[in-house]
């Protein structure tokens, strides 16, 4: 798949069948993610890979939209390192960069995924935390969870003309 297929493609997936996603793919997906620039090269990116189905189930609960979690085979959780940062205010959007760098590789390679926010909902990080014993520090983005569709949703043009200006807003 090309990239702009697989950008003008990818859907946000929610229903998964039961196979397992591989080891390789999850590599795969992780590799990409760590391909994303950031502020200074800072790479504040750290990731939890869940496949066991404790793990997905409990975090499934720290969320109020993260059922599709009881279903999927896999989930990672994009951490920011915030313990020795350069710039410390850029580690959202450098792990965002790596999210949608994940989001698309999965696509690429035939996978489902779907970016649940956490950061900054606090109700959300703290219990996500909790249950995936996270030192002090290191601050969960997002969970992309991870699995072989079970739907298929078509591409959708979402280009709007009147949203973008060129050279001055007015």
């Amino acid at each position: 798949m090309d990239a702009l297929d697989a950008i003008m493609g990818r859907r946000s997936i929610r229903k998964y069948t039961s196979e397992t996603v591989s080891a390789e793919a999850i590599e795969t997906i992780l590799r990409a993610a760590m391909a994303a620039p950031s502020a200074g090269n800072q790479q504040p990116w750290r990731f939890i890979v869940l496949t066991e189905r404790e793990q997905l189930d409990a975090a499934a609960t720290t969320t109020p939209y993260g059922a599709m979690l009881r279903e999927a085979s896999a989930a990672i959780v994009v951490c920011g390192d915030l313990r020795d940062l350069k710039h410390d205010i850029m580690w959202q959007q450098d792990c965002s960069a790596a999210v949608e760098n994940a989001l698309l590789a999965a696509h690429a390679l035939g996978l489902g995924a779907v970016w649940l926010g956490f950061w900054p909902k606090m109700d959300r990080v703290g219990p996500l935390k909790v249950a995936l014993e996270m030192v002090d520090g290191v601050e969960p983005l997002a969970v992309l969870v991870i699995g072989h569709p079970a739907e298929e949703k078509p591409a959708v043009d979402r280009y709007d003309a009147d949203k973008v200006r060129f050279e001055r807003w007015s």
